[in-house]
């Protein structure tokens, strides 16, 4: 056993000196931190002759260092010294693209990084507004929905697609024009102690992991107007697996953490654990199977969320017709979570969707369909602090009455999509195998609704469950259910 632990420990080394290698000044290659040359070839020549030369660093000192696409390759480090901005060109054929317009490109490489306490900013409010001039003028041709360019025309500062032995550690992103950054179908990622700054646009998820293989996302901040962290599968024959997420903040204009908005694969054996979440719009853990994917074996602990407009929601969907998701082995534990009155985000730059307001609050949420249950999911010490306050005016389906509740297979998946729910606390629906051991609800206000609805779920047990009633009814209500205990 000792032996293995050393051999391991060595290679770790091997890898991680292959990416170091030799440091290379950036200045050697011609490149010029003033802020106006346009150095991407300067730089791009440097990352193939380190590459070409047996590996190392290229390390960027104090100044503003300007360019377009560049491509990283195996063993090269992009290393940015504290005072070091990677500026993004605000020229649009400055970039390329490859599926995705990015601003740092790596496909199919190996023992590659970024690193150092330095910045890139991809000015994304500015590139952004140049990208809409030169659709306007016909010279881009784009979808233009919504008035802004496709996500995948706007540069995103990382995009790295089939790659291996990957690391960004310490490096802050700020400003991007779509996603900040993504992993795509790459193995042993590394991320840690980076800050995420990004919200100069629309779609500005922090990080995106797609189809990955062994990743780590730890010690990190991420502000972002879009998703906090979110996982993906694009790909229906892939799986994002064996993801560990721990001890970071988020906040974000919509979820925390998110798997699923694409979930045509699936996603196996995450850990989620140490999260402070605060100042977001939607959940602060969305977990969708909605594009004929799996979720499966996943552990939530320890998160804590302020001033967040929702808890959890879990999610199967249909919306590939005839491609119903799965979603199995659920374990949440210890999670605190305060759901405010107002919107949560307002006031920062770009917020979520004022057409879902006013509304009364939506409980946190286990919605599955009718002939695709979610099953086997275990909530432990879950404390969830609402408003209250239920405005009758807003009333959406009565109790005796749930199934008129719509099941939207097809819609895109958020914790509102059901639009007014007969419970202010949990709403649990075709669902099996459920387990509630130490619930906390409470309402600052009186609540008209119940505080927890189940709907088609079979085989249910609740036990310490502390509730403030609205009222002298039960505080549960079970419809069409099977097999629900209360302890």
């Amino acid at each position: 056993m000792l032996l293995k632990k050393y051999l391991y420990a060595l290679l770790f080394c091997a890898c991680t000196l292959s990416v170091q290698g030799k440091d290379y000044r950036a200045s050697l290659f011609g490149i010029y931190n003033d802020g106006v040359t346009l150095n991407t070839r300067s730089i791009q020549f440097a990352i193939d002759h380190i590459h070409q030369n047996g590996g190392g660093r290229l390390v960027f000192f104090v100044g503003r260092y300007v360019t377009g696409s560049i491509h990283l390759k195996s063993n090269v480090t992009l290393h940015l010294e504290e005072g070091a901005v990677l500026v993004g060109s605000l020229n649009p054929w400055d970039y390329d693209r490859k599926v995705w317009t990015s601003l740092i490109f790596a496909h199919d490489q190996q023992n590659i990084a970024i690193t150092g306490e330095g910045i890139i900013d991809g000015r994304g409010r500015y590139i952004a507004r140049n990208i809409i001039d030169m659709i306007h003028k016909g010279l881009i041709k784009d979808g233009f929905r919504f008035d802004r360019p496709e996500a995948e025309s706007r540069p995103v500062l990382v995009y790295f697609r089939n790659c291996e032995n990957v690391q960004v550690k310490d490096i802050t992103m700020q400003n991007s024009s779509s996603w900040v950054q993504i992993y795509d179908q790459c193995k042993t990622v590394e991320i840690d102690r980076i800050k995420v700054d990004s919200k100069a646009y629309w779609n500005n998820d922090g990080i995106d992991i797609v189809d990955c293989d062994g990743v780590t996302v730890t010690n990190s901040f991420i502000d972002s107007d879009d998703d906090g962290i979110c996982l993906k599968s694009h790909d229906a024959s892939k799986v994002c697996k064996n993801i560990v997420i721990k001890n970071c903040t988020i906040r974000s204009s919509a979820n925390g953490i998110k798997f699923g908005t694409a979930s045509y694969g699936g996603f196996s054996n995450v850990k989620i654990s140490n999260i402070k979440i605060y100042d977001t719009y939607r959940s602060a853990v969305t977990l969708a199977a909605v594009d004929g994917g799996f979720v499966e074996n996943v552990w939530v602990d320890s998160v804590q969320a302020y001033n967040t407009g929702n808890a959890i929601f879990l999610r199967i969907g249909e919306r590939v017709k005839g491609k119903k998701g799965r979603m199995e082995n659920i374990h949440i534990a210890n999670m605190y979570v305060e759901v405010p009155a107002t919107k949560p985000d307002a006031g920062y730059e770009y917020e979520g969707p004022t057409e879902d307001m006013p509304r009364n609050i939506s409980p946190a949420g286990i919605t599955g369909m009718p002939d695709a249950r979610i099953e086997n999911v275990t909530l432990k010490n879950i404390e969830i602090r609402y408003p209250g306050g239920g405005n009758k005016m807003f009333a959406g389906v009565a109790l005796d009455q749930l199934d008129k509740v719509p099941e939207k297979p097809e819609f895109y998946p958020e914790f509102s999509m059901f639009d007014e729910l007969p419970a202010w606390g949990l709403y649990i629906r075709h669902a099996k195998n459920i387990k509630v051991e130490g619930l906390t609800l409470s309402c600052e206000k009186k609540d008209y609704r119940a505080a927890v609805v189940l709907d088609d779920v079979h085989g249910a047990a609740f036990s310490k469950v502390k509730i403030t009633k609205p009222d002298k009814r039960d505080w549960i209500f079970s419809h069409k259910s099977t097999g629900v205990e209360k302890k």
